[in-house]
Formats: C-alpha cells, structure tokens, sequence
C-alpha cells in the first residue's frame, strides 16, 4: 500500500468523524441526538427528534462522508483492496468519531455512501433492499441489518474486488445494530414513526 493510499485512508478516518447528526442539531437549536430518542447521531434520530430538514442534511453529509473518498481514490486510481479499506476508515471514523469522544452512528448512510461510489449497482439494490424491508415491517434497524447482511453478497456478485472489504464495513454495521437486535427480538424496538 503507497503512502498515498495511507494518507486518504487517514484522511477519510478524519472526515468520517465528523459527527453531522451533532452539528446540524447545534445549529437548528435541537436536543442533542446522543442524548435523546435513541442515542444515536444518525439522520433517523434526528428526524425522531424532530428536525426533517436537519435529518435531511445530516442523510446527505453522512452519504458524502463515505463517497467522497472512495471517489477520490477511484480518481487516483488506487488498487481495489486501497480503496475498500477507505471505505472502511470512513465509517470506522463515523462509528468511533476522533473529535466527538469516540461516540458516533451506526454508520449506515456513510457505508451506503462508499459503496455508491464502488458501485452505484449495488447501492441501488441495497437501497431497494432497505425499502422493502423498511416498508413491509416500519423498523429502520431491521431494514439496515437485512441490508447489511445482503450488501456483501450484491457486492460479489457485481464487484468481487471489493468483496473482503466490503463485508468488513457490513459485520461492523452489524454489530453497531446489536442493541437493536436485542430489542426486535424481544419486541421492544420503536417504528420510526413512533418517538421515545
């Protein structure tokens, strides 16, 4: 690995840190997301909370947390194994945020970011793959398990090259969704329509 895929795996850590779910809440005057509904700084939380606009904008920067780069070192022409592993430093910096004491998001919206840049065949599929299941059962949670559990194999089957690292980022989210686990287990997970 050359020091120019180094430096932007180190660089896409530092821009996945960057918490927006607390910025755009700071600047809408809204309750801070880590703190209220379920303690998580991510986009649907902060619709939970209350901000549409600021969970839109927060959806966005996290997408662009994790595509831009992935972009870049598509643009650098950097080998595949380069570029999944700045995919992963990009939401290992979302989840386990340098600047917000380590307490970050599920990473969903900044994977989906990355793997849009990898392939946007593959993302539209996820995404499809998240709808359906968002849609049939209202869980958010479930949907990106389910998403995470089948992005690997979309993956292989339309880039192998980014197979390893991908499925890296999707065990990750799977594990950041543990506690959601638990409760949609014991039926105790909230809809997203339905406010703590």
């Amino acid at each position: 690995m050359n020091a120019t895929a180094c430096l932007l795996i180190f660089a896409a850590y530092l821009i996945g840190s960057i918490s927006s779910a607390v910025i755009f809440c700071r600047l809408a005057g809204l309750p801070d997301p880590r703190e209220n509904g379920s303690h998580n700084p991510g986009a649907t939380n902060v619709l939970r909370v209350g901000g549409k606009l600021s969970a839109l904008g927060v959806l966005l920067a996290d997408l662009l947390k994790g595509m831009l780069p992935v972009a870049l070192g598509f643009y650098l022409a950097l080998p595949a194994s380069s570029i999944g592993f700045i995919a992963l430093a990009a939401c290992l910096g979302h989840i386990f945020p340098i600047f917000f004491r380590f307490r970050g998001g599920k990473g969903v919206a900044t994977a989906f970011g990355a793997i849009l840049a990898i392939s946007p065949v593959v993302a539209g599929i996820s995404l499809l793959t998240w709808l359906a299941v968002f849609l049939l059962f209202g869980y958010s949670s479930l949907a990106a398990v389910v998403t995470a559990l089948t992005a690997a194999f979309y993956i292989w089957w339309v880039q192998p090259a980014f197979t390893f690292p991908v499925a890296l980022v999707c065990c990750l989210l799977i594990y950041r969704h543990h506690d959601n686990i638990q409760r949609l287990w014991r039926g105790q997970e909230d809809k997203l329509w339905q406010k703590r």
